[in-house]
């Protein structure tokens, strides 16, 4: 591919994940990253894992993002923190609001992303690139779509340098949002998340949970190949190749693959994409 491309990883809860994911990671650091990004869990349950692997990655000689999420976070544990990653010689970060543990209240210093991005500003100064997300089809927590925008638009002028977006099907809702945020004076790269399709279930699942939308007639036609996971695989590298050669086409600055601990999809992904 003739565009810079970055990985998202989870961190493992076993040590045979830890072993997968390593070889996971060899397999693609072949198409060299930009970055290799590491997420954490609901209200920073996994943290431990999220530096360690990270501390992995940077130890291969390949730049690793931390995933930083400000649930429940006071300003010296996120200080503390940050100087453990600025120790291991990370330079960039994701920073997040992150996802609320269930039957958890707003607790914490930080209540938005934007607060989180201007206290690490503040912290570290020009330290670190910072990431923030993205929602080209809306957060499902946004109380409108212009609220949504004005939300993103204040991340960034908080200090963010670029953005990631949620993963997506239709790359019209990429563009739109785009053009939206372009509109607001919001300048900065924005990067679109790529999710491989390799099973339908799981898609269904991540989706209904992160407000994508899977647009009908890919929903239709998984449902039509019921278990076949060749089939499944087959016409999901198909639809997300498409999709990643209109972002191409149209100058995207990268493509982020959720990579979901596996290398097989993304790497053919990459392979179909790359001139001969």
């Amino acid at each position: 591919m003739n565009i810079p491309v970055s990985f998202e990883f989870f961190p493992p809860k076993t040590p045979e994940g830890v072993e997968k994911l390593r070889l996971t990671r060899q397999a693609l650091y072949a198409h060299q990253p930009e970055f290799c990004s590491v997420t954490f869990g609901a209200g920073g349950s996994t943290q431990e894992g999220t530096f360690s692997t990270v501390k992995a990655i940077q130890d291969e000689g390949v730049a690793a993002a931390s995933h930083f999420s400000c649930v429940g976070a006071t300003r010296a544990t996120v200080r503390d923190q940050l100087g453990a990653l600025r120790a291991m010689g990370v330079k960039r970060l994701v920073a997040l609001r992150g996802d609320l543990p269930s039957g958890y209240g707003m607790g914490g210093e930080f209540h938005y992303a934007s607060d989180l991005v201007a206290f690490i500003r503040a912290e570290t100064g020009d330290a670190f690139h910072i990431e923030v997300a993205a929602y080209p089809e809306i957060h499902p927590q946004a109380k409108s779509a212009d609220a949504d925008l004005n939300a993103f638009a204040t991340k960034v002028r908080a200090g963010a340098n670029s953005a990631i977006t949620q993963y997506f099907f239709n790359a019209d809702a990429y563009f739109r949002f785009v053009d939206d945020v372009r509109r607001l004076g919001v300048e900065v790269p924005v990067v679109p998340g790529i999710m491989p399709i390799t099973s339908s279930t799981q898609l269904m699942r991540f989706s209904d949970a992160c407000g994508a939308e899977i647009p009908r007639w890919i929903r239709l036609r998984l449902q039509g190949y019921g278990d076949d996971m060749a089939s499944i695989r087959s016409f999901g590298l198909d639809v997300i190749t498409d999709l990643c050669g209109q972002l191409c086409a149209a100058g995207v600055p990268g493509i982020h693959f959720y990579t979901m601990n596996q290398a097989a999809a993304t790497t053919e992904i990459i392979r179909r994409l790359t001139p001969a």
